[in-house]
């Protein structure tokens, strides 16, 4: 500490001999010294995060949330569940707290701050998009409404903050490998086929990626006919085989195309869901669980986490699926869509959304935990 003061005095001196400093200048400077403690004090903090298992914890209930309201411009109104009726609003309170550390609260300004001239672009499928919908709302409210836009081009959607010159994109790319029509109509799944969609990822300073959900759609409705390997067709290729060998394309893309200096990678962790009893599993859920008396690791996390395990490049995993696990009560269910008074009597002729989530709700604590881990 002496040694700072000693260099803050002569650093002070010369600036202001040599006149290189206003006096506004030469006042935060000396202000900056008694700022040393608490400097001391973040940085301790972000060592703790550093060491902290973000996945081990609990929901904790919390007033001071939700960080926005569902009359956020941004949300589609399959997720405004409280606009379409919902009569409960306590999944929009829960705070994720994890047993060793705590999730800094999210900070638009400084988000946005950090993130000055930069592109952050999500991957994915429409959960994904769940999660774009949540960090757009999470920092819009900051900027003056001159000074944000919405452009679309191809598969992507981007949020503008002009004044920051950031960019927070959406590209939709459910299997990431590409996905096209052949003959007769049939939907042909290209395993080893990528750069149609990787053409949008290229220059983005943060990419963050999903991919499951299309993976598991059951045969009943199995998201494509065909796969395609090479000049090899299968018609019955088991999904998990499928989903390493697509994984496994993206992965040497990555590997060969992005920079680590460059470019922050995340993967992203299935978003469980609640599909049991028809899609009734979240209906009229309340609160989240406390636990679980037998956990579950879904067949993709492992198929994933064995990708992950053989890259080069240094991709950091963000496991959000145990913890979302617990929160049945965060989906749509019945108030995807407006709900009357008088439908309220008629709930069952309603279809019930298990997948996606509410917003304000679930997908903001993702984005808290996103947020942390840059």
């Amino acid at each position: 500490m002496a040694k700072n003061k000693s260099f803050l005095l002569f650093f002070i001196v010369f600036s202001f001999i040599s006149g290189s400093l206003s006096q506004y200048e030469l006042e935060e400077l000396t202000w900056l010294d008694d700022r040393d403690d608490e400097i001391s004090m973040f940085h301790n903090q972000h060592s703790a995060m550093r060491r902290c298992d973000l996945t081990s914890g609990k929901w904790v209930y919390d007033q001071s949330y939700p960080l926005y309201d569902s009359s956020c411009p941004y949300l589609s109104t399959a997720v405004t569940c409280t606009k379409n009726g919902r009569p409960d609003s306590d999944y929009e309170k829960w705070r994720w707290k994890p047993h060793g550390c705590e999730i800094p609260r999210f900070n638009a300004l400084e988000f946005l701050g950090r993130m000055r001239k930069k592109r952050i672009m999500l991957v994915g499928d429409s959960i994904v998009r769940n999660q774009w919908e949540s960090l757009v709302c999470l920092v819009q409210s900051v900027i003056p409404m001159a000074r944000k836009t919405v452009t679309y081009v191809g598969p992507t959607m981007a949020f503008h903050a002009m004044d920051f010159e950031t960019t927070i994109e959406f590209c939709w790319a459910p299997f990431l490998v590409e996905l096209k029509k052949g003959p007769e109509n049939k939907r042909i799944l290209h395993l080893d086929m990528i750069e149609e969609n990787a053409k949008y990822w290229r220059g983005a300073d943060v990419l963050v990626f999903d991919s499951a959900h299309w993976w598991t759609h059951s045969d009943k409705y199995s998201s494509w006919d065909l796969v395609m390997e090479g000049n090899s067709f299968y018609r019955n290729m088991n999904p998990m085989v499928a989903y390493e060998k697509g994984l496994m394309t993206w992965a040497k893309w990555v590997d060969l195309n992005l920079d680590p200096r460059k470019t922050r990678v995340f993967f992203r962790s299935m978003s469980p869901r609640h599909n049991r009893e028809n899609g009734w599993k979240c209906f009229n859920q309340r609160e989240p669980l406390e636990f679980f008396s037998h956990p579950h690791v879904p067949e993709p996390l492992l198929v994933l986490k064995e990708v992950l395990r053989r890259m080069s490049f240094p991709v950091s995993f963000q496991d959000i699926t145990t913890m979302t696990a617990l929160r049945r009560d965060g989906h749509p269910s019945v108030y995807s869509k407006f709900v009357s008074q008088t439908g309220k009597q008629h709930l069952g002729d309603y279809k019930s959304d298990c997948s996606h989530w509410c917003l304000p709700g679930v997908p903001d604590t993702w984005n808290e935990m996103l947020n942390a881990m840059l």
